[in-house]
C-alpha cells in the first residue's frame, strides 16, 4: 500500500486516542493537511480502569464515535513489525491478511499486559486486564450458583496485593454476595488476597487505611506465598497450604503491549521504551511514544506510571510533538501535574493519596466520591463533538497550561480539586 498516513498511531486506548485527536487539532491548528491514521485491534476504547467492577461490558465507547468527528480515519489491525528505517508498520487484518502503512511520524501507544502466569493449571486463571478477560470472568462468577455446591465455589483468589489486585479483592466481596444471598449463600464468600510481598501495597501512607478496608470487609491476606499449582476447585499455595477456591484472579505484574520489543530503543525493567522530555523514542527518528508502553521521567526523577493519569496526557503531549515535528513547530516537554492515586476498597470507601510517598489526603465516603468521579465522569472522552474533541485536546488544557477547558477536565488537576 503506497498511500501515506502522515501521522500514524498505534494503539487504541487512552493514550492512543488523545494523541490522534492531539495530532489532529494541532494539524488543523498550523492549516496544514496531513492525514491522522489510528491503527488498532478493536473498535472501542476501553475503560480499563473498571474492568474489575460487574458488568465490565459497559465500560467502553466505541472508537468511531471519538474519531470519526474529527476525520481521524481508524484501521482495524494489529501491527505487527515496525520499520524504522523504512518508516512503515505492518499489520494484521482480522481476516488475516497483511498490509503495509508508511508514515511520517509515528506514535507507539499499545498500552500495557498483564504479564502471563507461569503455574500450572493457569488456563483455570481469570484476568481484568482486557475486555475479553473481564467479560469472562463475570459470566464465570454469575453461572457460580449452577455449579456443585463444593467447598470453595463461594471463595475466590486474587494474586497480587497491588493496585489492581486490592480494587479486584474489595470488589468481589460485594459482587460474590450479591450473587451468592439468592441462594441463601451469603455466608459462604470468601476472598484471600495472595502476595509473594511481606505486606500489601501502595507502601506504608495508605497502608493502615488498607487493612483495615481489607478486615472491616474480611478479606483474609496471605502475605510472602505464592500459588504453585491452580486446578478447577482450589490452589496450592508455596507454603504447602491448598485453598478451596472456584475463582482464581491473576493481578501480578505488568509489562508493555504491543510491538515495543521490536524497536531499536532503550527499555526499562517492564518493557517500556525509554523516552526524552518530548516523548521521543531515544535513537529512533520520527517515533513517539505514550501511555503504558512509554518510561518517562517526571518529578523528582520518578518514571511514569502505567495508568491513564499519565496515559491520557501523555498521548496529548507525543500527539502535539509527533505533528509540532513534521510542520516544523516547537514542540512541549511533557509535564504533568503531581502524582495522585485514588484506590477503590469496595462497600469499604476508598483511600486517596497525594505525591510518589503517597499521603493519605481523602479516605471512606468522601475518597469514594472523588474514585466515582474519576472513574465515572473525568476519564471518559467526549463523543460525538468535534469541537469538545479539539478542545480537550490541547495538552495545556490537561496539565494546567494557560487554558483551562470550560467543560469538566479530564486530568490529574482535577482529581486534586474535585
Amino acid at each position: 500500500m503506497s498511500e501515506n498516513h502522515g501521522i500514524l498511531i498505534v494503539g487504541g486506548g487512552f493514550a492512543g486516542a488523545w494523541a490522534a485527536a492531539a495530532a489532529t487539532r494541532a494539524v488543523r491548528a498550523a492549516g496544514a493537511r496531513h492525514p491522522v491514521t489510528l491503527v488498532a485491534p478493536h473498535d472501542d476504547l476501553v475503560i480499563r480502569p473498571r474492568l474489575y467492577e460487574a458488568a465490565p461490558h459497559r465500560m467502553r465507547v466505541p472508537l468511531d464515535r471519538f474519531l470519526s468527528p474529527i476525520g481521524v480515519r481508524r484501521v482495524k489491525a494489529t501491527v505487527t513489525v515496525v520499520d524504522t528505517a523504512a518508516r512503515s508498520v505492518t499489520a494484521r487484518t482480522p481476516e488475516g491478511a497483511e498490509a503495509r502503512w508508511p508514515y511520517e511520524r509515528l506514535v507507539l501507544a499499545t498500552g500495557s499486559r498483564l504479564t502471563a502466569p507461569r503455574v500450572p493449571g493457569a488456563e483455570h486463571v481469570h484476568a481484568v486486564d482486557t475486555m475479553e478477560a473481564a467479560v469472562a470472568l463475570d459470566a464465570h462468577l454469575r453461572a457460580l450458583p449452577d455449579g456443585p455446591a463444593t467447598a470453595g465455589r463461594y471463595t475466590a483468589v486474587v494474586v497480587g496485593a497491588g493496585f489492581t489486585g486490592l480494587e479486584v479483592a474489595t470488589e468481589l466481596v460485594t459482587r460474590l454476595r450479591a450473587i451468592a444471598a439468592p441462594q441463601g449463600a451469603r455466608d459462604e464468600v470468601r476472598v484471600v488476597l495472595v502476595d509473594r510481598g511481606g505486606s500489601v501495597g501502595l507502601g506504608a501512607g495508605p497502608r493502615a487505611v488498607i487493612e483495615g478496608a481489607l478486615r472491616e470487609l474480611g478479606v483474609v491476606t496471605r502475605m510472602s506465598v505464592t500459588p504453585v499449582d491452580v486446578g478447577r476447585d482450589g490452589v496450592r499455595l508455596s507454603d504447602g497450604n491448598r485453598i478451596p477456591a472456584r475463582t482464581v484472579v491473576w493481578t501480578a505484574g505488568v509489562e508493555a503491549g504491543g510491538v515495543a520489543a521490536s524497536l531499536p530503543a532503550a527499555r526499562d525493567r517492564l518493557g517500556r521504551v525509554k523516552v526524552d522530555p518530548y516523548l521521543r523514542v531515544g535513537g529512533v527518528d520520527g517515533v513517539y511514544a505514550a501511555g503504558d508502553v512509554a518510561a518517562a521521567v517526571v518529578e523528582d526523577g520518578h518514571l511514569t506510571m502505567p495508568s491513564c493519569q499519565h496515559a491520557i496526557p501523555m498521548g496529548k503531549y507525543a500527539g502535539h510533538n509527533a505533528a509540532a515535528d513534521l510542520l516544523g513547530g516547537s514542540p512541549a516537554a511533557f509535564a504533568p501535574k503531581g502524582y495522585v492515586t485514588c484506590l477503590d476498597l469496595g462497600a469499604a470507601g476508598a483511600v486517596f493519596t497525594t505525591g510518589y510517598e503517597r499521603r493519605v489526603e481523602l479516605t471512606g465516603a468522601e475518597a469514594k466520591a472523588r474514585k466515582r468521579l474519576i472513574t465515572e465522569r473525568w476519564i471518559w472522552p467526549p463523543l460525538d463533538d468535534a469541537g469538545r474533541i479539539l478542545e480537550e485536546a490541547d495538552h495545556l488544557v490537561l496539565t494546567g497550561g494557560r487554558r483551562v477547558s470550560p467543560t469538566p477536565a479530564r486530568s490529574v488537576q482535577a482529581f486534586r480539586e474535585g
